[in-house]
Formats: structure tokens, sequence, C-alpha cells
């Protein structure tokens, strides 16, 4: 329908510059510029009245010339397709009861939108946080009707991060296909730019359009989204550093590591506001502390895969700031004369004393639940189920890049 107004608008245009002899003689395509240019002035701009458009018309159309437009077009980047600048904004799709939501214009760049590659690779996370979060909730996880319930939004949201995760891994990403070619270093550095680019761009605001609409959006929703994108942003940096043999902190691995799970501590709040409950931050602190030894615990089992595809990864950064002798110590050793580091006991502790202060029945449920999941992961190296594993230390990642791909 709206096709059809506006093309009976041309229409009517025409007609009009055709009593007025307002017409070229040159081309059809002339005219209807014309046209265009007159439903232009006609349109509502601010306090512009007729006789405003026109003087500035009379003002600036002389300072007009090609070299200008052409100028003009490579800083605006114009869409030649009429098709396509007619779908400049779309109107958000938001339940019938959310009235303040209905007439909300929002350009399609900020449409949230996920691949079905994203959504794949968030299913694992998914599950893991429906049986490890759900009964801090009191779901029942065996009960399909409540999942199903909370799960289009979970999934969604999971599915988008994930989306941005893949984006910011391909930005750090070694090819592992041999030699490569001027043409394809010249297509990874377009990509790299492209894909840097969204990130300095407010990754998340298409997300939290849509949290805001439903009435999801809380300040600490928002706040774990900037962990999101500081984490993410601190991955590029120390990733970078270990390629290009650069010095490191340890302020900014811990920083890292203690970032890394924002995306759990998202799902976990925005479960929260669907069900509408007050946030219990006992379990929200329990649960912080349980993720950074579980993310630690990741770390040590994907340390192999972490260096060949250049991923961040605690072991790998300990390695470069403590050497690969001592490295493993810094990680994991309880009242170290030496260094006094202890990262991983400390949270232990800490784990343990929190663990105390949850109701004995979600106690239990959890410790069983976190067996579970490591007997499942194949993983030896994970609390709470006894000794850390630290697979041995690679101590020049280059060779041991190039050693794979020889033996593809």
């Amino acid at each position: 329908m709206e096709e059809l107004r506006k093309l009976e608008q041309l229409q009517r245009t025409f007609t009009f510059m055709q009593s007025r002899s307002f017409v070229s003689s040159s081309s059809i395509d002339s005219n209807r510029f014309l046209a265009n240019l007159i439903l232009l002035l006609l349109q509502p701009c601010g306090e512009l009245n007729l006789d405003n458009k026109c003087n500035l018309l009379s003002e600036y159309i002389p300072k007009i010339s090609v070299t200008f437009l052409e100028e003009a077009s490579q800083w605006v980047s114009l869409e030649t397709d009429e098709r396509d600048s007619q779908e400049n904004y779309v109107e958000l799709n938001n339940p019938p009861d959310k009235t303040d939501c209905r007439s909300l214009q929002i350009n399609h760049k900020d449409v949230a939108m996920v691949g079905l590659e994203a959504m794949e690779r968030a299913n694992s996370t998914l599950e893991d946080f429906c049986r490890s979060y759900f009964m801090f909730h009191g779901i029942d996880i065996t009960s399909p009707q409540v999942i199903f319930k909370y799960f289009p939004v979970l999934s969604f949201t999971e599915s988008f991060i994930y989306q941005l995760d893949g984006l910011n891994e391909k930005i750090l990403y070694i090819p592992m296909e041999g030699v490569t070619t001027p043409e394809k270093e010249l297509e990874k550095e377009k990509f790299q730019g492209w894909a840097m680019n969204v990130f300095e761009k407010d990754p998340f605001r298409p997300l939290l359009n849509v949290f805001k609409c439903r009435g999801l959006l809380t300040e600490r929703i928002r706040e774990e989204f900037k962990s999101g994108e500081v984490y993410w942003a601190l991955e590029r940096k120390l990733c970078s550093a270990l390629m290009c043999k650069m010095e490191i902190s340890i302020e900014d691995v811990m920083r890292a590591i203690h970032l890394k799970s924002f995306d759990y501590r998202v799902l976990n709040l925005l479960l929260y506001q669907l069900r509408g409950e007050e946030v219990n931050d006992l379990h929200m602190e329990f649960l912080s502390v349980s993720e950074f030894l579980v993310e630690i615990s990741d770390d040590l089992f994907d340390y192999e895969d972490d260096v060949l595809e250049n991923n961040f990864n605690i072991l790998r950064m300990f390695a470069k700031v403590y050497g690969p002798s001592t490295a493993p110590a810094m990680l994991v050793a309880k009242n170290n004369v030496l260094f006094q580091a202890k990262y991983i006991t400390d949270s232990e502790e800490r784990y343990d004393n929190l663990l105390k202060t949850l109701d004995p029945q979600l106690s239990s449920k959890y410790k069983r639940r976190c067996e579970e999941a490591t007997k499942e992961g194949g993983k030896v190296s994970g609390h709470p189920l006894g000794t850390w594993s630290i697979p041995p230390l690679i101590v020049n990642e280059e060779l041991y890049r190039s050693n794979c791909l020889n033996t593809k």
C-alpha cells in the first residue's frame, strides 16, 4: 500500500508539472527527478516554510557541482537502488501489550538479527545454563512448558552474543591453510576493518532495543553488556600482543578472565526480569565465583585449541607474563612463598565459603550438576572434583602452529 501511495503521489506531481509546462524534454528520468525534488520540497522540515526552502535553493544550488556530489557520495555512501532506500526504516514487532513500542521506528541496521550458525553455537551454553542456573530460580528443568516459556528470549540473546563473539574471533584468526597471497591478505584486512567498525559502534544496541521495548532492560544488564565489550577489546589487545611478541599486563589478563562469563550473568539477570523477581545477590555472587573457576577449567581443557586459533586463554597469558616454567605455579600454587599468587586456591576457598551459605538442598543439587558437567565434558582439571591438571605448556606457539599445519 505504501508503494502505491508513493506512485500515486508521483503521478499527480507529473500531472501538475505538465499543467504548468514544467517538464523536461530530455528524458522521462529527468522529469522523474524533478517530480521527486518537488515532493521533497513539500515534505515538512522543522520550522521551514516554502519561502525558506526556496531561499535555500537559490543560495545553495549554484554551489552544487558534479565534483561536490561525487565527494558527497563517498562520504555518505548513497544507495542507488530505490527499493533499498524505501526500506531504510522498519517498525519493530512488539507484543500487543507493549503499546509504548508499537510506534517505535528504528533504522534497519539497529534491528537485532541472528544467524543459524550462531544459534547452533549457542546451544551448548544454553543447555548448560538451563541445567546449572534454573535451579537457583526454583524452575523444574524437566518441565518443557516452563523451559520454553523463557527459552525464546534466552536463546535469542545468547545467539546474538555468540554472533558477535564469532566476529571477534575472526578478527584474531590465524589462517592455517599454508601460504597466503596478497589478495587474501587484502581481503582479510578489509574484513578486519569492517568487523572493528561493528565493535566501535555500540554492538549491543539492537539487542538493547528489544529488551527496552519488552520492559526487560535494567542497568545491571546494560553494565554486563558493557563488560562484554570490554572483554572482547581485552581479548583483541592481549592476543594481538602475543602474536606481535609484545609484553602484556597481568592486570589485563585477570580482568579479562573475570569478565569472560558476562553472557551467563546477562542470561541470569534476564531470567529474573522474565519471572518478575528481585535479583538474589547472594546467588549472583556465588555463581560469579563458580563462573571464574569454570572459565579457568575450560581454558586448561581448551589450551591447545586456543593456541592454534589465537583465542584468549588464561594459561597462554600466564605463560607469556611469567614464563612457561613458572606459569602453572602462579596459577594454582597455594601459599606460594615466592609469588603469593594462588589465584585458583583463593577462589576455591571463597567458593566453598559461599556454598555453605546456600540452602542445603540447592547446594547439593549444584554440586551434583558440577560433577555431571565435568564428567560429560571429559575434563580432569576442573573444580570441584579435586586436583587441577595443567597441560604441557607450548613454549613456541608459532612453531606449534607450523607443526600442526604440516601434520594435516
